[in-house]
């Protein structure tokens, strides 16, 4: 039987209306890096080509959505979109009870300070920034539990995003399973590359959390696709919808914080979910101090009804596959250049490996934050430092905490870019690689108290 040719696949939407972006001169953008101290979140949106900074509250919102926010009821209390979004969160993940956020860090600032006391410690598949700072500032202590692969950007693990058993068990034998307060399980780790977790996994993780009275707090904001992963890559789940696959991942877990920015496909809005009542009417009680009521927890009627419409889309298989499969575009046209990023390609962008990209620049001298800076003088792209500025300071010691991965992300928005974008990605990376022996280091002028890499500043050394 005659094998049949691969066929070239298109976007599952036609665009409706277009933003236009400015075109810069080498000129323009060397005067604009200087003025941003050389940190790429400091750069105007107007002096930006293409932006890989973040996929968070970048997508393009569907007709749908936009449809939505007619909709709005903006009631004080009792928004009628409120009930619709808790539905659809019902019906979608599982979840009993939800507070609304402005954002992800809302919700994971509200769970850490009903969950958290001085002294507990949080195991998670690696940290993620915000995450880990308000259990910090909760007085916890976040330790990594996630597989020795994850830290390995040239390990092909499919499932890098899992958690070490052996790991699990040793934090409970040596703190005792009473100063854990829950186990964080992000969907998609986002420091390791977009890596997901697998479903025998997390039902291993389920198993021992409940031998030891240990609840599970679900990071879900790329939930969608890290069930993508599984049903592409785990034995027994390709034919099983996405939306099956994402009710599974939820049912394993308490409870959930989500930035609904990313996989629920909005420019703004978060949640809390959760299974236990009484951790519930604390977090409704704080909602209303932080963010607003707890029928809206700081959005707007209209942002809810978005919100809901965009969680209904983003477990849609044509979606789903033409939104993962743009970054495994990306990524395999970088491979294919000899281009050294993080494997397997994850889900939400393709992550450069700044060690090797720049091996002449030791880890103090931020390869990650130099490679971001050259590329975007090269051709205006704007990506973003996953490495030594992001990992931050040892709150003991005041030394930088030195990662294994120090990485660039080329995060892709969903619905934004086409593939032309990311052939004119690809040659600007491949152009800095051929150049990359003259890209020097660089060396922090100004370092904020939190989140440095939001708004630290860099000269060049």
């Amino acid at each position: 039987m005659e094998q049949r040719k691969q066929r070239s696949w298109a976007e599952p939407f036609k665009i409706k209306m277009v933003e236009l972006v400015k075109m810069t001169s080498y000129e323009d953008r060397k005067a604009a890096l200087e003025a941003a101290g050389y940190n790429t979140f400091l750069l105007r949106s107007r002096d930006v080509y293409i932006d890989l900074l973040t996929d968070s509250g970048t997508s393009a919102m569907s007709d749908h959505q936009w449809a939505g926010m007619m909709l709005g009821d903006e009631a004080y209390a009792g928004s009628e979109n409120f009930y619709h979004l808790e539905e659809t969160i019902q019906k979608y993940y599982g979840y009993k009870y939800i507070v609304p956020t402005h954002q992800g860090r809302a919700a994971e600032h509200i769970i850490s300070q009903i969950m958290i006391k001085k002294g507990d410690v949080i195991p998670g598949n690696m940290y993620f920034t915000t995450t880990r700072l308000h259990q910090e500032l909760a007085g916890g202590i976040f330790i990594d539990v996630i597989i020795d692969e994850a830290h390995d950007p040239d390990n092909e693990h499919p499932f890098k995003g899992d958690i070490d058993l052996g790991k699990l068990q040793k934090v409970v034998e040596t703190y005792g399973a009473s100063r854990i307060p829950y186990v964080c399980v992000a969907t998609a780790v986002n420091m390791a590359g977009g890596q997901p977790i697998s479903l025998s996994n997390l039902k291993a993780v389920r198993e021992f959390t409940n031998l030891h009275g240990i609840p599970i707090i679900h990071d879900m904001t790329r939930v969608a696709e890290n069930a993508y992963f599984i049903k592409s890559r785990e034995p027994g789940y390709a034919d099983k919808s996405i939306s099956d696959i994402v009710i599974e991942i939820c049912s394993l877990t308490d409870g959930a914080t989500m930035s609904a920015k990313k996989d629920a496909l909005v420019n703004i809005g978060g949640f809390l979910a959760l299974n236990d009542y009484s951790v519930f009417e604390k977090a409704r009680n704080m909602v209303v101090v932080y963010e607003g009521l707890h029928t809206y927890g700081g959005l707007a009627g209209r942002d809810m009804e978005a919100l809901a419409i965009g969680i209904t889309e983003s477990v849609e298989e044509n979606h789903i596959r033409a939104r993962v499969g743009q970054v495994l575009y990306l990524g395999n046209k970088l491979i294919a250049s000899g281009i050294p990023i993080v494997k397997p390609i994850g889900s939400h962008g393709v992550f450069l490996n700044a060690k090797k990209f720049l091996p002449h620049l030791t880890q103090d001298m931020y390869p990650a934050q130099s490679l971001a800076a050259a590329i975007y003088l090269d051709s205006g792209v704007r990506t973003m430092e996953r490495g030594i500025v992001s990992a931050g300071r040892n709150k003991e010691t005041g030394e930088n905490n030195n990662p294994n991965l120090e990485l660039v992300r080329l995060t892709i928005p969903r619905r934004v870019y086409t593939q032309a974008h990311m052939d004119v990605v690809a040659e600007s990376i491949e152009e800095v690689y051929s150049n990359r022996e003259s890209i020097n280091g660089l060396k922090m002028i100004y370092e904020p108290e939190y989140l440095r890499f939001f708004q630290a500043r860099f000269e060049k050394l």
